[in-house]
């Protein structure tokens, strides 16, 4: 196959087989969204690339290396989101919504960009779903927002399999006070540093905390710890949070290297991990981003929010809860033979839809052999065969012949099929 017809490099299709899973994890995400009083915001895919210089950082390796970034016709520099935050905060300051308290909730869900090698858990579009709230400060809303991750877990079936891992950086002013500290400390040990260690003890030396390489492990163990910089007001702030988290039966394991290394993060910052990925542990991360909304232009506001990986989430929901995910099946195989007018079949279909809510029928369009008619109801998955022949047209019934179980074939009258297509789908649910 040409290259022509085929896909790009780390953007992949999704089929049909796989779209139902999806589906299902779509839903659950705006169920919970939903019952937390969230609204859906759609930002653009592409955006003014000096957006993301301010919201994500220069410094970063994503504004840095991996952002579709190009010149539009009139020479601006336009790029590919590479994550929604940065879009959300700008379209809430566009519109107004900040000082809207029935705006101020967010959730968004959808394709994002980054050029970065392809492997398991990362590809170059890929997508995310997150929360975000502005214009409200303290723990209680932090809480709110985990208590609401935690709630899908238990909707899609994974809340045995992930962990919460929690850490605070304080203030503004307490972080510019520790960051000086790792900064002598990493410079004393200088010879002990990786490449990118080196660059970010530069730049963004927070960062070297959340290094992965093994043999940093022991530097990293004997950094300061920014708790030892904390004021009163930032330790009560992120002891109530854990209170408040532990009320509603959610342990968080304190991890004091789990950092963010943009300098307008502040307080609490967390990620839900699990063990069930390799190396692509987190699932879910979040914390507090009050100096992003100042960076952007706006007037000093409370924010917070946190963006999950639908691929990774996916690949997690269908490794240890895929007894959670409906079947894409149909439940019924709409069959009818030569010499019945199609119309009688279209006319049965679309009583079955509306006596049926939610029930789903593919009608054979063929008119071709019964035998091969049968053949195809039998690879659609459909669990039940609807036949119309001449006969069933002249007694007005329909023949029921069962494709996956060992019930008997029997004759049904129309409204008798209804009641018999929706016993069987309560079941099945």
């Amino acid at each position: 196959m040409s290259d022509s017809v085929s896909s790009i490099r780390g953007m992949h299709d999704l089929l049909p087989e796989s779209s139902h899973i999806w589906q299902h994890v779509e839903a659950c995400v705006r169920d919970v969204m939903r019952g937390y009083g969230y609204l859906e915001m759609r930002t653009p895919v592409l955006e003014r690339s000096s957006l993301f210089h301010r919201g994500i950082g220069e410094a970063t390796d994503i504004v840095e290396k991996e952002m579709y970034t190009f010149p539009d016709r009139k020479g601006e520099s336009l790029s590919l989101r590479p994550e929604n935050t940065a879009s959300c905060v700008r379209a809430a300051l566009q519109h107004g919504l900040m000082a809207n308290a029935a705006t101020s909730r967010i959730w968004y869900l959808g394709p994002m960009f980054r050029y970065e090698r392809p492997q398991r858990g990362r590809t170059r579009q890929f997508h995310q779903a997150g929360a975000e709230v502005y214009g409200v400060g303290g723990p209680a809303i932090e809480a709110e927002l985990i208590v609401l991750s935690s709630r899908l877990w238990k909707a899609l079936g994974i809340d045995q399999v992930v962990r919460l891992e929690l850490n605070t950086l304080g203030t503004s002013t307490e972080r510019a006070a520790y960051r000086q500290q790792l900064v002598e400390y990493f410079k004393a040990n200088e010879s002990q540093l990786d490449a990118d260690s080196e660059k970010r003890l530069l730049v963004n030396p927070l960062r070297i905390l959340d290094s992965k390489n093994p043999q940093m492990q022991s530097l990293i163990e004997g950094a300061p710890s920014l708790t030892d910089s904390l004021g009163s007001e930032s330790t009560d702030h992120f002891e109530q949070l854990q209170h408040l988290l532990r009320g509603n039966g959610i342990e968080p394991i304190l991890n004091p290297r789990l950092v963010r290394g943009l300098d307008y993060y502040s307080h609490s910052v967390w990620e839900w991990t699990t063990d069930l990925l390799g190396a692509q542990a987190t699932v879910c991360g979040g914390g507090r981003y009050d100096g992003l909304v100042e960076e952007l232009g706006g007037k000093p506001s409370p924010a917070v929010g946190w963006a999950l990986g639908m691929e990774r989430l996916i690949e997690l929901v269908t490794q240890v809860a895929a007894d959670h995910i409906g079947s894409s099946e149909p439940d019924a195989y709409l069959l009818a033979s030569k010499e019945v007018d199609s119309l009688h079949a279209l006319q049965l279909a679309e009583l079955l839809r509306d006596s049926v809510p939610g029930c789903s029928i593919i009608q054979d369009p063929t008119g071709g052999s019964l035998k091969s008619q049968f053949k195809r109801a039998d690879k659609s998955g459909a669990g039940w065969a609807l036949v119309l022949g001449a006969d069933e047209i002249e007694g007005g019934f329909v023949t029921v012949k069962p494709l996956r179980s060992t019930e008997e074939q029997r004759t049904l009258k129309r409204d008798e099929l209804a009641e018999f297509l929706r016993a069987r789908m309560a079941g099945r649910g």
